[in-house]
């Protein structure tokens, strides 16, 4: 676990952003990639520039999500996840901490909404972070996000 200090400055950047997306899957295939473990393993956080060094997930209510390794080239990161609302088929909520090279990046509170439309499922994200000592100011995290639903997409049509 990182190293529990507050910095003597204390720069803050708040920020809100949704991303939008439908998939070409019924509801239970997009929410099985969000719910099921094993499944999100193979879309979530698997880019191939990144050695994990630990990854573990219990999704319920109370449970952790884990992830901890190194960009190739680049620094550390570890993402830790609390799972605080889950409502099956349909929200999934939690707060996340992000560290970047052992210096805390982030707070944030997510929510995944899912629904059923017409053509597959509407997922909704919306992330609301407060980006710690001027590191980020939240538009990288918006744009991470959008890749990772790209990255979920082709998940899907697989």
């Amino acid at each position: 676990m990182p190293t529990e200090t507050t910095s003597a400055t204390s720069a803050v950047a708040h920020a809100t952003f949704v991303v939008e997306r439908t998939f070409d899957a019924d509801l239970t295939r997009v929410w099985d990639a969000f719910a099921v473990p094993e499944q999100h393993a193979q879309w979530f956080g698997s880019d191939p520039g990144f050695t994990e060094t630990e990854a573990h997930e219990e999704f319920r209510v109370g449970g952790q999500a884990v992830q901890d390794g190194q960009w190739h080239d680049g620094p550390t990161s570890r993402y830790v996840a609390t799972y605080t609302d889950i409502v099956e088929r349909s929200r999934i909520v939690s707060t996340y901490d992000m560290w970047v090279g052992g210096e805390h990046l982030s707070t944030s509170l997510s929510t995944i909404e899912l629904e059923a439309v017409d053509g597959g499922t509407r997922v909704t994200y919306t992330e609301q972070g407060v980006f710690l000592d001027g590191k980020e100011d939240g538009s990288q995290r918006e744009a991470g996000f959008q890749g990772i639903f790209d990255t979920l997409a082709t998940y899907l049509a697989g």
